[in-house]
């Protein structure tokens, strides 16, 4: 046996744990490691984690499904430094992952994180904490929490650091963090931008890469623009582009360089140096797409300063832009359309735009690219807007074709630019009657239909500024326009309803299309609702539960705007006016007056004033109603029924006097009293006159009553208004004297309604009971206005503007309150004594049909005063 030594006799402390080395293949344990109490263990569980996560994706998830991120943010504020450099190297690997970083956002790990960047800690946390932050700034809501928590000032700080790892995680994350305006702002603040143009001058071309995508956000700021300067950043960004060995960074420095354009300070800095002209020949030359793409968009950009247009102008940016027109890449030719967009906001780019710009430009209408084609679109609109010569030129280019044919295209901005371009050439008749050869007004039916605002505003503008005369507007009916046209006076959008009423005040220029003006209403609103959006549904159905019927017409939708404040304005009462000149009745009845441009037309007939929103009821309604005791109708109709007889036709003053003069006497008086100086001659042709009327009116008899045998309805035909016109055109027409033919004819209107009534004896005028026997003895509440025989103001207004029309003396007519009307003619007076060749403006009276038949009184005065009112 072996002797035993004494030492090998002494027994271990009771309470010493021997050393236990262990040897661990799975995960798991490793991860239940991490609660040891031991730095030992900690420091290699954590370095352990960290090189089983690099490996990949799926041990990260592994991992996270263990409950490893939890213990491993407690370890990152361990007090032993390996174990927690460990630790936060393994968060860094680890919050590469989503799923992780989410976990990591609620656990709140990010201030943790931020203690890591400062100075007295080692380099391997700053690169691996700062991994960190740069992972977990992909999320907007991280982006918040790094900037609130303090987290920006030791990035920049750390972008000084010798480590490149460190830097390229800083930089990333700071690139990451701009993107919000709150760390965009912090970052110049703190005196970022430094250090950032520092790493320009790094070896790595990932970091020089991300300082440039930083400078580039951070550029859009005004103030860091003002920081970049004061670096002398431009120097160091022209140098990169001067030198071709860093050909990969061209593209994000001349992103830089671009934005700073924007400020005039900038751009006039560069002219004073030459530089700028480089920037445009590096431009012109560079084979980069990209390169070429971005300056355009940088010189679209810089354009919308008057300024930096005129020192671009000078430089003859145009030239440039041209060029780039040429280039296949789609995405330059865009971008060129847009900066020679922004250019045109000068007259003198306008010009030179013109002599080849323009060709190239309408060109590239038919694209395939759909952004290339709105971009060229955009381009001629601006080009086109108060320019003459441009529009000429785009005629010239063979224009107008694509243009309508773009109206149809699926991109609204191609759309209402190409609506613009039109517009704009409109102004020009004969370019004006080239569009309508190509089909303009069926072409703009679609955009009349679509869903955006801005294209229905360009198509009811286009429509009025095309429809300028009756075969437009006759393409337009016939297309089916007017119904959507009439639609858009639903709009809740301001512009939009003013263009559609500019619109319809144009096409109501001639009869036909006011008529289906006039009934059109909701034929068509249906389909529109689909396509609208949910506030605008409301909004039209709100108003459509006010209205009584569901067919309502143009007329009542634009009388509902002109009732409100907020939704009406002079193109809609415009087009109102406009619209109610095709039916004088509906107008007399709803303003009250007619102008002198208003021509009565045979089946006129006033009803009173109407109500706003009552419902007006046509003449053959108000003919078969039962006597009652309102207001009698007064119809105005001299055309015997074997004539065709339309209540819409208005026939023009040059008509009248033509039809008129064809019955009148061959010699008429030229002075005083029609009845008193008229010839044998005339008395002669009176009679035979009469007695051909007697045989028109048995005539016209025969004619009802075979009307009335078929079903058809005509109103009665007035034998004794058809003897006035005879006599007014053959007795009063003569007159040279516009004074005495207006006078002549207010005596006549008198004498044939119960001569002058004194103001005094007024009530004793018996006008009523008269009334009410006609209305017995025609047993309709509707009287022929020839029938009268007592008649007072409104009575003889009537009649006087009637036979005034029928041989063109020019006269309005007003109603007033309790029963008065009067008529308003325009009189030129005599030149003053001494004075030859003096043209007076003429001025307005009204007539006196009562008192004083013939008297005229100056407007305004106090006699007329009187006449008007009670």
């Amino acid at each position: 046996m072996v002797k035993k030594n004494k030492k090998d006799l002494e027994v271990p402390p009771k309470d010493v744990f021997d050393p236990l080395i262990i040897e661990s293949k799975n995960a798991a344990t490793v991860v239940l490691m991490l609660n040891s109490p031991e730095e030992d263990i900690l420091a290699k569980a954590c370095d352990a984690i960290y090189r089983f996560a690099e490996k990949g994706d799926e041990n990260k998830v592994f991992l996270l499904g263990l409950g490893a991120v939890e213990p491993l943010t407690k370890l990152i504020s361990h007090e032993d430094r390996l174990v927690r450099r460990n630790a936060c190297v393994a968060c860094g690997v680890m919050a590469l992952h989503s799923d992780v970083r989410r976990l990591l956002r609620k656990l709140n790990i990010i201030s943790s994180i931020i203690g890591l960047l400062e100075p007295e800690e080692d380099v391997i946390i700053h690169e691996f904490a700062s991994l960190c932050l740069a992972s977990m700034a992909i999320e907007y809501t991280s982006k918040i929490q790094i900037f609130e928590h303090g987290g920006i000032d030791p990035l920049i700080r750390l972008l000084n650091s010798p480590d490149p790892d460190v830097q390229k995680n800083c930089v990333e994350c700071l690139n990451l963090l701009v993107q919000d305006f709150q760390s965009r702002a912090a970052v110049w603040e703190l005196n970022g931008i430094p250090p950032l143009l520092e790493l320009l001058k790094s070896e790595y071309p990932v970091i020089q890469l991300l300082a440039l995508k930083t400078l580039c956000t951070l550029s859009n700021d005004v103030e860091a623009r003002v920081k970049l300067r004061e670096n002398q950043a431009l120097e160091r960004l022209l140098f990169i582009l001067e030198t071709k060995e860093l050909n990969d960074l061209h593209v994000d420095a001349l992103l830089v360089v671009m934005n700073c354009l924007e400020d005039v300070e900038t751009l006039e800095l560069l002219r004073q140096t030459g530089d700028l002209e480089k920037l445009f020949t590096f431009t012109e030359i560079s084979s980069v797409p990209e390169i070429q793409k971005n300056a355009a968009k940088a010189i679209a950009k810089a354009a919308h300063n008057s300024e930096n247009r005129k020192i671009l102008h000078e430089k003859e940016v145009e030239k440039l832009l041209i060029n780039l027109l040429q280039i296949e890449n789609p995405g330059v030719k865009a971008a060129a359309c847009q900066a020679i967009a922004a250019m045109s906001e000068t007259i003198a780019s306008k010009e030179a735009f013109k002599k080849s710009g323009i060709l190239k430009i309408v060109q590239l209408l038919s694209s395939e690219d759909g952004e290339v084609k709105e971009s060229a679109t955009l381009a001629l609109a601006k080009l086109t807007t108060d320019s003459p010569n441009n529009v000429s030129a785009v005629a010239e280019a063979e224009g107008i074709e694509p243009l309508i044919h773009l109206l149809s295209d699926e991109r609204d901005g191609a759309v209402a630019n190409s609506a613009t371009v039109l517009i704009n050439m409109a102004t020009q008749e004969t370019l004006r009657l080239n569009m309508q050869a190509h089909g303009i007004m069926p072409e703009i039916v679609g955009p009349l239909q679509s869903t955006n605002d801005l294209v229905l505003s360009k198509a009811a503008l286009t429509v009025a500024a095309v429809a300028c005369d009756a075969s437009a507007r006759t393409e337009l009916r016939n297309a089916g326009g007017l119904s959507p046209l009439v639609n858009l006076l639903h709009s809740v959008n301001h512009e939009v309803r003013r263009n559609a009423c500019w619109a319809i005040m144009v096409c109501a220029n001639d009869e036909p299309t006011a008529t289906e003006l006039g009934s059109l209403g909701d034929l068509e609103l249906g389909k529109l609702l689909l396509k609208m959006p949910q506030q605008q549904k409301i909004s039209i159905h709100q108003r459509r539960k006010r209205r009584k019927n569901d067919g309502e017409k143009a007329l009542d939708i634009l009388q509902e705007i002109n009732q409100s404040r907020s939704r009406r304005n002079y193109f809609s009462e415009a087009a109102m006016t406009k619209l109610l000149d095709s039916d004088l009745t509906l107008k007399y009845s709803l303003l009250g007056y007619l102008l002198s441009s208003n021509i009565i037309y045979d089946g006129f007939y006033d009803c009173g004033k109407n109500k706003p929103n009552a419902k007006h009821l046509s003449l053959k309604e108000l003919w078969q109603q039962e006597v009652n005791h309102h207001r009698a109708v007064l119809l105005v109709n001299a055309k015997p029924p074997d004539l065709t007889f339309t209540t819409a036709s208005v026939s023009t003053p040059v008509e009248e006097k033509h039809e008129s003069s064809s019955r009148r006497s061959p010699s008429s008086p030229s002075k005083g009293s029609a009845r008193e100086k008229s010839p044998s001659k005339v008395k002669g042709k009176l009679k035979k006159e009469e007695e051909k009327l007697k045989e028109e009116d048995e005539h016209s008899k025969m004619q009802m009553d075979s009307f009335a045998e078929r079903g058809e309805w005509l109103p009665p035909f007035d034998s004794i208004l058809h003897e006035y016109i005879v006599i007014a055109t053959t007795t009063i027409l003569p007159l040279h004297n516009i004074k005495d033919q207006v006078v002549s004819l207010a005596q006549f209107v008198a004498e044939e309604m119960g001569g002058p009534v004194k103001k005094d004896k007024l009530h004793e005028f018996s006008w009523e009971l008269h009334i009410s026997e006609l209305k017995l003895e025609l047993q309709s509440n509707v009287i022929p206005i020839g029938k009268i025989k007592k008649g007072i103001f409104y009575h003889r207004a009537l009649l006087f503007k009637a036979l005034a029309d029928k041989i063109g003396v020019a006269c309005s007519l007003v109603r007033g309150n309790y029963n008065r009307a009067w008529n308003i003619v325009k009189l030129v007076d005599d030149s003053p004594k001494g004075v030859t060749g003096l043209l007076l403006p003429p001025k307005p009276y009204i007539v006196d049909l009562m008192y004083k038949p013939g008297q005229l009184m100056e407007l305004k005065s106090v006699e007329a005063d009187h006449y008007q009112h009670i």
